[in-house]
């Protein structure tokens, strides 16, 4: 059944994709890519169908001898104890000269966008986009951000011709001796 459900997104997906109006997104100007790897807890995002209910999400990336980026995505579905789902998406750098833009493959032969539009100078805040403008990820080394850096990246959401509105900001636990 979830095979099923990936490949109907992602058949949409192609759909969507030879729909968009608007300018392409521009991505950062480079990222270093041994850098960004490691962990990345979704902060906020406008979540796919995936994604609804994510408790603890956490994207975890790993560059492969091959060039690829092997992901790991992460989560508690529905409730902070909640079935662990895990996903392993594969991601394909489209962009050598920037490292910003990649596709990311749930299903063969189907490679989303990704773009990498934010990212800040010690590489602890990105922000993940699309063409489209129909999802996003805000993510953090850490899975607590201020107030002040969420408002700084939301509204740079909103500038890159999202709806904030649709942000939805992930629910993470921190884990302590009693907690898992």
């Amino acid at each position: 059944m979830q095979q099923v459900r990936l490949t109907i997104v992602s058949m949409l997906f192609l759909l969507l994709a030879g729909c968009n109006s608007q300018l392409p997104m521009a991505t950062v100007g480079y990222v270093d890519i041994q850098r960004f790897m490691g962990d990345w807890y979704v902060i906020a995002n406008i979540p796919t169908f995936l994604e609804k209910g994510a408790h603890n999400p956490i994207e975890s990336y790993r560059l492969e001898a091959d060039g690829t980026i092997a992901t790991t995505f992460s989560f508690n579905a529905d409730a902070f104890d909640g079935e662990q789902k895990i996903y392993h998406p594969r991601g394909f750098i489209k962009n050598t000269q920037t490292n910003a833009e990649w596709g990311m493959q749930f299903l063969w032969p189907i490679k989303a966008d990704y773009r990498i539009v934010y990212l800040d100078a010690d590489y602890q805040y990105t922000v993940i986009g699309r063409n489209n403008r129909d999802y996003v990820w805000i993510m953090a080394r850490s899975p607590q951000i201020s107030a002040q850096k969420y408002t700084e990246l939301e509204k740079f959401v909103a500038s890159l011709g999202y709806n904030p509105q649709l942000l939805e900001k992930a629910p993470h636990q921190i884990a302590g001796p009693n907690k898992n």
